[in-house]
């Protein structure tokens, strides 16, 4: 019965796509060109109940025009709500069409089963001149306390960035990286908040403001078969960022942005990252963490099959002077690089001005494993560089069949090793002696625990 019942939905997908685009054709002359949407307003609204095409809301019958001009937000919203109210139901962002969206929350609990079928263009308006004053400068599709959800499709999220990246306050955009006056808030694409049991799967988005996708105080994430891409030089792209969120998946994905392709903060355990594409970007991080002294607990991490290309890093661990908590538990494998400037680092002094001073405390950095990371990594830094605090050391670092080779020339640069204890486990190109052995006398004597 369920799966017959399945099959039916599907089928009622296909027939009402096929139909939008029926009626999408028809809006043309007999030479071939389309009459423009904005000279044809639309249709009043049906009641809700009349827009229940078995169990498919279109946002065309919720009034949407789809022009890319229009704002379609009203409709969406109004479709949003019916579907959330009825079991099984589809969201449908039709193929053909571009609907342009304001900022705007989408809240739940729904019913469950609810599937947000994107096949067309979504678009927030076109910069921060066009982006109405009463309205959150920080986000703009945000989905609030949703379970059991799937965010699906073949269409586009274009989150037109280009006229955010360029504000004065951006860093590329002063001297040698300095910052100018003015407003700097720039919009997430998409923000996912308080939410469980989410898939987001076959969505393409390109040119967010700032993070693509953001998951806060969420468990049971899957992620699979995106593609996510925005220009090297855009600031604060992380294509996907996750706080305080648990039980993630984020498989068989192609990620290309300003920024760290995947960002984990503090909070976050149970993570498995597999078959990942990424680059150009800042790479695969934990962190920052500990900022402004908080603590921070991260903990069973895994990036696996993975490449990564032509990076600023390539798996990173990046925590701030101060901080306290503890992350553990990690493991990078089978990972490629490809003319990557950090490919290997742990760095507890990170910093984003030149005022940050050493501090006595310090987020614990312990049971890291890189096995099987090989490439080639660009000479401007160190293959390997592990940057531990002064009083919190890293320990327990191991390392397996790892080779890294300069991307140009013959000289092999020496990892780079600061208060890290750990070993390697096989012979590494290049070799690694730089690392201390067995346990700090400071973490036996002040008995530092895992979060």
């Amino acid at each position: 019965m369920e799966l017959a019942r399945a099959l039916l939905l599907v089928f009622c997908i296909s027939l009402f796509s096929v139909q939008a685009r029926h009626h999408h054709n028809h809006t043309k002359h007999k030479h071939g060109h389309r009459v423009s949407f904005i000279s044809q307003p639309p249709s009043p609204p049906p009641e809700p109940a009349a827009s229940n095409f078995s169990g498919i809301f279109s946002v065309l019958s919720f009034g949407a025009v789809g022009d890319g001009v229009t704002d379609d937000t009203p409709a969406l919203k109004m479709a949003w709500d019916a579907a959330c109210e009825s079991e099984s139901a589809v969201l449908l962002v039709p193929d053909g069409y571009s609907f342009m969206i304001q900022s705007a929350i989408f809240t739940g609990p729904c019913q469950n089963g609810l599937v947000f079928q994107i096949d067309g263009a979504l678009m927030p308006p076109d910069g921060p001149e066009s982006w109405p004053k009463n309205y959150s400068r920080r986000q703009w599709l945000v989905f609030y306390r949703i379970n059991g959800m799937t965010m699906q499709g073949g269409g586009l999220i274009d989150g037109r960035g280009e006229k955010w990246w360029n504000l004065p306050c951006k860093p590329h955009k002063g001297v040698n990286g300095t910052t100018l006056p003015g407003p700097c808030d720039s919009p997430v694409a998409i923000r996912f908040f308080m939410s469980s049991n989410l898939t987001i799967q076959g969505l393409k988005i390109r040119n967010s403001p700032q993070f693509h996708f953001r998951f806060d105080n969420c468990r049971n994430v899957h992620v699979d078969t995106i593609t996510i891409k925005s220009p090297s030089h855009s600031p604060n792209t992380d294509g996907i960022h996750i706080e305080n969120t648990n039980s993630v998946r984020i498989y068989n994905s192609i990620i290309s942005n300003g920024d760290d392709c995947v960002s984990i903060g503090s909070g976050c355990y149970d993570v498995d990252i597999n078959n990942i594409t990424c680059g150009p970007s800042h790479g695969i991080s934990i962190g920052s963490l500990g900022s402004r002294n908080s603590r921070a607990c991260v903990s069973n991490i895994t990036v696996t099959n993975s490449v990564i290309k032509h990076s600023d890093n390539g798996v990173r661990i990046k925590t701030w002077q101060g901080g306290s908590g503890s992350v553990s538990g990690v493991s990078f494998n089978n990972v490629r690089m490809d003319t990557v400037r950090n490919p290997i680092i742990i760095d507890q002094f990170y910093c984003l001005t030149k005022g940050c001073l050493n501090q006595t405390s310090a987020v614990f950095v312990s049971d890291i494993s890189y096995t099987n990371i090989k490439g080639t990594y660009d000479v401007r830094s160190p293959p390997m560089h592990f940057a531990c605090s002064d009083s919190v050391p890293c320990t327990n670092l191991t390392l397996s069949d790892v080779e890294l080779l300069p991307a140009q020339g013959e000289f092999v640069l020496d990892p780079f090793c600061w208060n890290a204890y750990g070993a390697s486990e096989t012979l590494t190109i290049p070799p690694v002696s730089c690392l201390l052995d067995g346990i700090p006398r400071s973490i036996l004597e002040n008995d530092i625990e895992h979060c």
